[in-house]
């Protein structure tokens, strides 16, 4: 189980109905990019949002980094190093680059009794990760609403890294984007390997997957 950082065994859903996944067995391991696809309605998300605890599988195990987990919420999952990057959710398009870079994990400085947010070392580590990823963004002041869709993408990218994630979930990440958007967060989801953070890569995309997936789940 040591070589393998994600793994679910017998995974059963049902909506209503809708068997929607019929006993799936699926793994991740260390440092590997694993492309998730498949037709829409195929079940990926499902699956996927299994593993980050939005849903409870009706039969099934799942077991993160050498442990047995059940997680109760996508919050207790990111606790244990799980980022997810969803399609048009990435960022909050009304919040400054640095502010996405620290959401949900703002860094604070004290002023006697007073907690602030420390807005200057926010902005200075912000730069710092996406200057290291070659995301060249003019401000930390900037609002995301006018970041190109590789650069949000890309800033997302930056939180996993800086956070420390051990597994990141990117859900269609290239739909819509240019060429050189593309391109981008290819380049990008590579860079998570060579930083030996894993990766999920959820498409209907084959070609695209297939230029950088270790392996594929169909």
């Amino acid at each position: 189980m040591s070589e393998q950082l994600a793994i679910m065994k017998n995974i059963h859903r049902r909506f209503g109905k809708v068997h929607a996944l019929r006993g799936v067995d699926f793994t991740v391991g260390r440092s590997e990019i694993v492309g998730l696809i498949g037709d829409n309605g195929a079940g990926k998300s499902t699956l996927i949002k299994i593993l980050v605890g939005l849903y409870p599988p009706d039969e099934g195990s799942i077991f993160f980094n050498g442990k047995k987990i059940n997680f109760s919420s996508p919050g207790n999952a990111r606790d244990m190093g799980i980022e997810t990057i969803y399609q048009e959710q990435a960022l909050a398009d009304d919040l400054s680059v640095a502010r996405n870079v620290f959401m949900g994990n703002e860094l604070l400085k004290s002023l006697g009794p007073i907690k602030l947010l420390d807005l200057k070392k926010m902005k200075e580590e912000s730069r710092r990760i996406l200057e290291d990823l070659h995301l060249n963004i003019p401000s930390m002041d900037q609002e995301s609403r006018y970041c190109s869709g590789g650069e949000k993408q890309g800033i997302a990218i930056a939180r996993a890294i800086y956070f420390q994630a051990k597994l990141v979930i990117l859900d269609e990440p290239t739909t819509a984007l240019g060429i050189k958007g593309v391109q981008r967060v290819l380049e990008l989801v590579k860079e998570l390997k060579s930083r030996k953070i894993s990766s999920i890569f959820i498409s209907h995309d084959l070609p695209r997957v297939y230029s950088i997936a270790d392996r594929l789940v169909v």
